[in-house]
């Protein structure tokens, strides 16, 4: 999630002691990756996954609180992530939050969906091997209970994007997907659906369209203001909801008297 102080390393080094699940922490251009013991095909940057009290997976359930706090207002089942260009941590993001999402203490049933046909990464971040994705549901050439999966994580499942279909807007604008929503909104709590950035390609604003949300990644530091009002631009002109912004590599300083309570 960004730059963290040597102060905050060396707390989270003397914690990585007492995690059963964790062996070390890495310092890589700036960035706290959290490792696995054991041998793990899962990104390291999934950080949820291996280590629910690091500093960043705090991060991401201040996230998940503010997620929860807007289904008192309006139905935030479905929601779209996308970013206004590529690189912004978009992809790590949804895998984060979904899997934080289904570590809270009520158990929702979530599942996240790679609608990046174009350059889907979910499956590779994750190890998973999987033959169906959604590119073969919407294609008729494969069913639901084929691509879904899941990892260890109770309550958390995927699709991955599938093969690289030649028409990946024109799937995603078809009465097959919207039918798939409609039946997995049924089916889950929360659906996080992983779309391409809005900017280069039309596919987020099509998915945005039939979903009750739509969540902006944005690299702090790198990502222009223009391009991301662009970004918002383009969004509304397809009837999509933007009902937040996240921000990824954020370099801040956390006081002693905040970090020395984890």
């Amino acid at each position: 999630m960004g730059k963290i102080t040597d102060a905050l390393k060396k707390a989270a080094q003397e914690r990585i002691g007492r995690l059963e699940k964790v062996s070390h922490i890495d310092e890589h251009k700036g960035k706290i990756i959290v490792r696995k013991i054991k041998d793990s095909k899962v990104d390291p940057r999934l950080v949820p996954y291996f280590d629910t009290k690091s500093l960043i997976s705090e991060q991401y359930k201040i996230l998940r609180t503010n997620i929860v706090a807007l289904q008192k207002k309006n139905p935030m089942r479905t929601i779209v992530m996308t970013s206004s260009i590529h690189s912004e941590g978009k992809t790590i993001t949804s895998l984060n939050l979904a899997i934080t999402l289904a570590q809270a203490t009520q158990k929702p049933k979530v599942l996240l969906v790679d609608a990046d046909m174009r350059r889907g990464r979910i499956r590779k971040y994750l190890g998973a091997d999987s033959h169906v994705g959604l590119s073969e549901i919407l294609a008729g050439n494969g069913t639901l209970d084929d691509a879904i999966f899941q990892l260890d994580v109770d309550n958390l499942s995927f699709i991955s994007s599938g093969q690289v279909p030649a028409n990946p807007s024109e799937l995603l604008d078809s009465e097959a997907m919207k039918n798939l929503l409609r039946d997995l909104k049924g089916k889950f709590d929360y659906v996080l659906i992983d779309t391409p950035p809005i900017i280069p390609v039309t596919d987020a604003g099509i998915v945005g369209s039939m979903v009750d949300g739509v969540l902006m990644i944005i690299e702090a530091g790198r990502t222009q203001r223009g391009v991301v009002h662009r970004a918002e631009e383009l969004l509304h002109q397809s009837h999509c909801k933007v009902i937040g912004h996240v921000l990824t590599n954020i370099q801040y300083h956390l006081p002693q008297y905040i970090y020395r309570y984890l």
